[in-house]
């Protein structure tokens, strides 16, 4: 195995801290993957990782050798493509993760269209509610949904989602429909929480550019948008969601928009990856797809 594909592996096993998914995700035996690293450490006269039976972790060495490893692949991609303006010589596999809602409403019924646009390229698509580790998991890319925390890494914002508020029509047949946020102390909220650590439900509205809270009722927490939303479909409460997800309900009357002029703040998505230079050919031709079918869904 060449150099290259030793820091390959090298970066795999450091970014997923595990031998046996990192073989499992190049497609080699676990025991090849531990030989090739003993290797490596052995040529660069260095401890590399930190191994223990439950993670495997880097050492001060190993997260140098990691950086300088992960700007020489990404060079290497970028030299391989500079030359190369047929979609078809654009290959190889993009590792990404966005909210549910939107891989499932946004992504994949548009992904064929890009797949056969650029035939030789892969896509390795995680659907979370929570924020992952970009760098650790070893993703090239990452959209985000709400505030973003600073991270280091880098941010490219694109655009922000209206946020509807909700209510099936056998909740407001059994509590009435509410005129003004000053009612919902008595109604039911369905409450989001990712840790299920939140006892409070909340609506949040926007009074000209004053945010305003009230404290309403509500016997549920749940911590992913798709439980969310059938939550509500089912009568347990009112929700605040950004309307990428709910278009088909509203459209065939399960669910219905109420308070129309007390709208929460619109939700900014932002597109995350790491610090790189040069970024790779096939990770910016999928960021800029992102992008532009994006544009049909943000405000």
């Amino acid at each position: 195995m060449d150099k290259i594909q030793s820091m390959q592996v090298f970066v795999r096993v450091a970014e997923l801290s595990n031998f046996t998914r990192a073989a499992e995700s190049l497609g080699l035996p676990k025991g090849s993957v531990s030989r090739l690293i003993q290797q490596l450490e052995s040529r660069m006269s260095a401890r590399l990782l930190h191994r223990s039976t439950r993670r495997v972790q880097l050492t001060q060495d190993g997260q140098i050798f990691y950086e300088r490893c992960k700007e020489l692949l990404a060079n290497m991609d970028d030299l391989e493509s500079m030359f190369q303006s047929n979609p078809t010589t654009v290959s190889g596999k993009l590792r990404v993760d966005m909210p549910l809602t939107m891989a499932t409403h946004m992504v994949l019924p548009r992904l064929a269209e890009f797949l056969n646009r650029y035939p030789a390229l892969e896509i390795e698509l995680s659907s979370t509610d929570h924020r992952v580790d970009i760098v650790r998991e070893g993703f090239d890319c990452v959209i985000s949904v709400g505030q973003l925390k600073d991270s280091g890494l880098i941010a490219r914002p694109l655009g922000h989602l209206n946020v509807l508020n909700c209510a099936s029509p056998d909740y407001l047949q059994r509590y009435g429909t509410p005129d003004h946020p000053d009612q919902l102390t008595q109604h039911a909220m369905v409450n989001y929480d990712q840790a299920l650590r939140s006892r409070s439900s909340d609506f949040e509205y926007l009074d000209g550019k004053e945010l305003k809270i009230v404290k309403c009722g509500g016997t549920i927490t749940v911590n992913s948008t798709e439980t969310y939303v059938v939550a509500c479909l089912s009568g347990l409460g009112i929700i605040q969601v950004p309307i990428i997800g709910i278009r088909p309900y509203l459209a065939n009357g399960q669910l219905v928009s109420i308070l129309p002029q007390f709208k929460a703040p619109p939700m900014p998505v932002t597109l995350v990856y790491p610090h790189r230079h040069p970024i790779s050919r096939r990770v910016k031709i999928f960021m800029d797809w992102l992008g532009e079918i994006m544009q049909a869904f943000i405000a």
